[in-house]
């Protein structure tokens, strides 16, 4: 890619210290959002930002370009020159000092749990957690940077209601060999976000093949995750970096387990109770360790619910 290409962001970058506050929105917004914004008219990305047209039109001039039309076909050429991850984060964060990255990535997490939080479907949550509780048999599986997410999830699907399956191999044929057992009483959850893994794309295949509740938590409605799902979970994880942002996918999962838990209190109780006398016998842990059955207020509170309704 040629230095002309990627002028749009680095003169956004060069010139961001000395920009005004709705200067600085409309760059931020095109650093972070440049292969959307290269869509977008100036009346639109105004209306994006809540900002005026003309100080749309303005943020171009002021760069240097002869008006909007010009900026959009910088912006054009920016998208054809597919900028690198390093590109994306040195036009984000080149002159930034250690805390303004700080504050800078937290935000944009926040953000992600915000968006999130607007779009998931309440019902397919709902799905997901009967379909969990349903199942004979959970399979779990997500790879790469996908891989603490499955088995953070196995880990505590496996104290609530056992019967959990983490799916974690280096080749397809291991991966159908572990699923070999799959069937229509069993439910798998597939976690894959950008770059998306081909090995649980097949996995999610192969058990909707067998007729198995498939559930996929992904990004977003254009994942190729969704094709042989019949639940989707959709939560934001883009970030400019060579790391994904794994909180909001990572607080779906919290919820899905907080959820799990209040289903099955009496349960979770009892599963509770025996890792403790385990624990206990084999010398795991320290008593001041552990997290006492008796000292979990929502395991209480869910278990006073389940004795009045008896």
């Amino acid at each position: 890619m040629n230095e002309q290409q990627f002028d749009i962001l680095k003169r956004i970058r060069d010139m961001y210290p000395k920009m005004s506050k709705s200067h600085k929105a409309i760059g931020n917004y095109i650093s972070d959002h440049f292969d959307t914004a290269v869509f977008m008219t100036a009346a639109k990305l105004g209306e994006a930002l809540s900002i005026s047209e003309s100080t749309v039109v303005r943020f171009a001039t002021y760069l240097g370009y002869d008006g909007y039309p010009e900026f959009q076909k910088a912006l054009e050429e920016c998208v054809k020159g597919k900028l690198s991850t390093m590109q994306k984060m040195d036009a984000k964060y080149g002159r930034s000092s250690q805390s303004e990255i700080l504050t800078s990535v937290i935000d944009a997490d926040m953000e992600k749990l915000q968006d999130t939080l607007h779009n998931l479907d309440p019902a397919a949550f709902e799905m997901a957690v009967n379909t969990i509780l349903k199942a004979d048999t959970v399979y779990v599986m997500g790879l790469r940077s996908n891989e603490p997410l499955a088995a953070f999830l196995q880990f505590y699907l496996n104290m609530i209601r056992g019967k959990v399956v983490l799916v974690n191999t280096t080749s397809v044929t291991e991966t159908f060999e572990q699923m070999i057992h799959i069937n229509e009483r069993d439910c798998f959850i597939g976690i894959s976000f950008p770059r998306y893994s081909m090995r649980t794309l097949k996995a999610m295949e192969f058990a909707n093949d067998r007729n198995a509740k498939v559930v996929a938590i992904t990004d977003n409605s254009h994942s190729p995750m969704i094709l042989y799902s019949s639940c989707n979970l959709f939560a934001r994880s883009d970030m400019v970096s060579i790391v994904d942002s794994l909180v909001a996918p990572l607080s779906v999962i919290n919820a899905l387990v907080v959820a799990l838990c209040l289903k099955l209190p009496k349960d979770v109780k009892k599963n509770l109770e025996t890792l403790e006398q385990v624990w206990n016998n084999y010398q795991v842990y320290l008593n001041d360790e552990i997290n006492f059955i008796d000292d979990e207020p929502m395991l209480g509170y869910s278990l006073r619910k389940e004795e009045e309704k008896e």
